[in-house]
């Protein structure tokens, strides 16, 4: 099957499926090439937006999609990236260090699925304009519009009801992620408006004539967390109204260049009985656990035991403490990023990397 026809017969191969939780990855993989910006450092600012025209835009201020013609495809880079599978920065190093993104099929399947998507980069200059429908076919071609200073690229895209059970996007869903993305990327501004007609309630009767004059306005959320998992595991204990161990949140960060690997971690001890740790790779939620949560549990437990022991707190005769001890009541993040990615398990949310584990105990 030529490139995007492959993916309209099997849509589910690429985002899952095509039901509600299958439409929201076409905005997450959309994000993630914004994310991708950021994590290279040249974006700080993302912003979606669900269009009352049921759209979905989302526009950052990284550098904007190459226009230049592609040296083996003979098209401006931009529509390569848009119209062909695996084109993405993600291949053949050179293009990131570290995604979040995982097949680098990301834009050009978001396409495939569409009935329409708009793009609009700004680079070298100037504004540049190159429309798609039906799939990906390329229906206008790149043309080099006004002056601007600004860099960055916008994406509109409309998914294609032929292909999915409901194009009806989730506002809560999608601000869900977005608050965690911003936690996981310290920093980076996200933000999302829904510009859709909101449902007003029927009003009563007296207060019907005030409810005409009320102009609906968009509802929008705003994350930027200067402190990333720190104010993370803030905002999970403020979430539970427990009592907190110890008030200052334990965070630290390292990261070794060589091996193309740097972790982050914040943890605080509450007085729950069960355990709370959130781990992620590559910004991606790593549900099955794996690799740096193996590490980050056998650092933990050895550690408390070494300083029960140096402390007298566990005499000679006592057993060391399990790792369900150590790690009751606590509350904890672990990010790692990683420029090789090994995902295993039936969801491909464990992460394989050996090189994870020996890293996050070592730190």
């Amino acid at each position: 099957l030529e490139g995007l026809e492959a993916v309209r017969k099997r849509p589910g191969m690429y985002i899952g499926s095509t039901g509600p939780r299958g439409l929201h990855h076409l905005v997450y993989e959309v994000v993630d090439n914004s994310v991708d910006e950021a994590l290279a450092g040249y974006c700080d600012t993302i912003n979606v937006t669900l269009q009352a025209d049921g759209g979905v835009r989302c526009e950052d201020n990284g550098r904007g999609i190459p226009v230049d013609i592609h040296p083996t495809e003979g098209k401006p880079t931009v529509e390569v990236v848009m119209t062909i599978l695996h084109a993405g920065g993600k291949f053949g190093g050179g293009g990131y260090a570290v995604s979040g993104g995982l097949h680098g099929v990301g834009i050009s399947v978001v396409n495939a699925l569409s009935e329409k998507v708009n793009t609009i980069v700004r680079r070298q200059g100037h504004a540049w304009r190159i429309g798609f429908a039906n799939g990906g076919h390329t229906v206008q071609e790149l043309t080099k519009g006004e002056e601007t200073e600004l860099t960055g690229t916008s994406q509109t895209f409309y998914p294609d009801p032929e292909i999915f059970e409901t194009t009806e996007f989730d506002f809560e869903t999608l601000r869900a992620r977005f608050q965690q993305m911003a936690f996981l990327n310290k920093g980076l501004r996200i933000t999302l408006t829904d510009e859709r007609v909101q449902e007003i309630e029927e009003p009563e009767a007296e207060v019907e004539e005030e409810i005409e004059n009320q102009v609906v306005k968009p509802r929008t959320v705003d994350y930027l967390y200067k402190d990333g998992l720190l104010d993370y595991v803030k905002h999970l204990n403020a979430a539970k109204k427990i009592e907190l161990v110890h008030d200052e949140v334990i965070a630290f960060e390292s990261e070794d260049a060589a091996r193309g690997i740097s972790l982050e971690i914040a943890m605080q001890w509450t007085s729950a009985y069960a355990e709370s740790v959130h781990t992620y790779a590559n910004t991606i939620n790593t549900h099955e656990g794996g690799t740096h949560e193996e590490g980050f549990r056998a650092a933990l437990t050895g550690l408390l035991n070494r300083y029960a022991r140096d402390n007298k707190i566990l005499r000679e005769k006592d057993d060391n403490l399990t790792g369900e001890d150590a790690r009751e009541g606590l509350t904890a993040v672990i990010s790692v990023k990683l420029s090789e990615p090994q995902f295993e398990g039936q969801t491909k949310t464990k992460l394989g990397n050996s090189i994870a584990r020996g890293f996050v105990q070592g730190v």
